[in-house]
């Protein structure tokens, strides 16, 4: 009976550890709105169009890092098929620089042969400093510490019952 009670508490502590608040797509591409800048006309890709960093933010937008706190969140004008399922992205351009309006988003995926070119309507500078320390905060007040006085409760003492 023992052994049963302890595995039974330990399989349910593994199962809490398991399942983590997440962000919903339209919250993280909120937070992302409220760490963006004034729209801008175009920017330039500092590296190889292939090795840029990109965050999904739903199927109307994405957040591209050209380096590891500089950022744009890209604005598309429709929904582009496949962008939160999509390995990587191409991200048409004229020499390194992306423009609003004349360049596109087009997600690759394995499953679609014939990907979408998603146009992109505006270009916002991100601040990737500001959303990591939201983030922070958030976890901060999700995952709060404990009070110093707080006693935990372990739950009935399973010592002094007679065992079956």
């Amino acid at each position: 009976m023992r052994r049963l009670l302890i595995a039974l508490l330990a399989v349910s502590t593994l199962g809490g550890c398991a399942t983590t608040p997440t962000l919903t797509t339209q919250e993280r591409f909120n937070l992302y709105v409220q760490h963006a800048g004034a729209p801008v006309s175009s920017f330039r890709l500092a590296r190889f169009v292939r090795q840029t960093q990109w965050t999904p933010l739903g199927d109307r937008a994405l957040a591209v890092w050209t380096s590891q706190s500089v950022g744009h969140l890209l604005e598309l004008r429709g929904r582009c098929t496949g962008l939160s399922i999509a390995h990587t992205v191409e991200i048409t351009n004229s020499f390194g620089t992306v423009n609003a309006r004349w360049d596109s988003v087009i997600p690759r995926t394995a499953s679609v042969a014939m990907p979408q070119s998603c146009r992109i309507i505006r270009i916002r500078p991100l601040d990737g400093l500001a959303i990591r320390d939201a983030r922070r905060e958030m976890r901060n007040t999700i995952y709060g510490t404990r009070p110093a006085d707080l006693v935990e409760d372990t739950g009935p003492d399973i010592t002094d019952q007679p065992v079956d």
